[in-house]
């Protein structure tokens, strides 16, 4: 069965104090493209998330926001790097001691020396968030999961929903083009007779200009219209037959049968056919372009048109499709 590839879900999970909210959008792509909005706190799950999408995704434009709230209680602890702190009050000692001046006390909060606490802390990385446990990284790790899980299976129930409403308008596009089909051959059928009679009114109209210039006192005796039997019935049927193999569409529908029944196929497939459908439609193209090329008769032509157009219609939809 085909899916869509427009969708939209969201999905959320609590694991002990640790929630995680999921967004999916997914749009029309030739390829798979993941967008990942994540908070920098968590980077370090985006490969391992983009890694849960490619897995049940093939094709699309996938947009996902994963809002993470550690509600834990360290969840806002922080950590002092002291050899840091106490490795840069050594280094503003020494600066002082060579400038041989007072430092401003900023702060009421400060050394013995002058230096004051607000001043330590402008060096980098002195007071940092303290690591998590391993236990606490694999908790979280565990509510993504299941919450990106949650949202990607809401996400393809509704591109399989959306795939089987696809599904019946491209079968009865298809219906229609196969019956299209028939009509396409009944007209062909016709063509050796039209051939045949074009033939004659052009084997009539020059032995009428040319009957004054030639001697043919045989044809002047005779009306015009009466004339076939002065006529080589082989070599005429030779001549129609040429005509008749030079617009030729017997090929062209045969495989154009072959395309719908394997578009078919494609459709009640479970492996994603978008490619497929699109390659498919291109040959469907070429076998009509033929058809209208070698169409010697006005309604045919317009047959060709008609299909065509529906192909065309089809075509916007299969771009749809994952």
């Amino acid at each position: 069965m085909i899916k869509s590839m427009t969708a939209y879900s969201e999905a959320s999970h609590n694991e002990n104090s640790i929630q995680c909210n999921v967004e999916i959008r997914s749009y029309n792509s030739k390829n798979l493209d993941i967008a990942l909005y994540l908070p920098r706190a968590f980077n370090r799950y985006e490969d391992a998330i983009k890694k849960l999408i490619a897995a049940k995704l093939s094709r699309g434009r996938i947009e996902i926001r994963v809002v993470i709230e550690d509600q834990s209680d360290d969840c806002a602890m922080f950590q002092v790097d002291i050899p840091r702190a106490l490795s840069y009050y050594k280094a503003l000692l020494q600066l002082k001691e060579q400038l041989n001046s007072q430092f401003p006390l900023d702060s009421g909060f400060s050394t013995d020396s002058g230096i004051t606490i607000q001043q330590i802390l402008e060096g980098k990385d002195m007071i940092k968030p303290a690591e998590k446990s391993q236990d606490n990284d694999i908790l979280i790790w565990e509510t993504i999961v299941k919450s990106v899980d949650s949202a990607l299976n809401n996400l393809e129930a509704m591109r399989k929903n959306e795939g089987e409403n696809l599904s019946k308008d491209l079968l009865d596009r298809l219906n229609y083009i196969e019956t299209g089909l028939l009509k396409v051959e009944e007209e062909a059928s016709l063509m050796p007779a039209i051939y045949r009679d074009r033939l004659m009114d052009r084997i009539k109209f020059l032995i009428g200009t040319s009957k004054d210039k030639v001697n043919t006192d045989n044809i002047t005796d005779k009306k015009i219209e009466d004339f076939e039997h002065l006529i080589d019935p082989v070599r005429l049927a030779q001549e129609v037959a040429i005509l008749a193999d030079k617009s030729d569409i017997s090929e062209e529908i045969v495989r154009a049968r072959s395309h719908i029944s394997l578009f078919r196929d494609i459709i009640k497939s479970d492996e994603a056919g978008g490619r497929k459908l699109n390659f498919l439609i291109q040959e469907f193209n070429r076998e009509f372009n033929t058809m209208g090329s070698k169409s010697g008769k006005a309604e045919l032509s317009h047959i060709v048109v008609d299909l065509k157009s529906e192909l065309e219609k089809i075509r916007e939809q299969i771009q749809n499709i994952e």
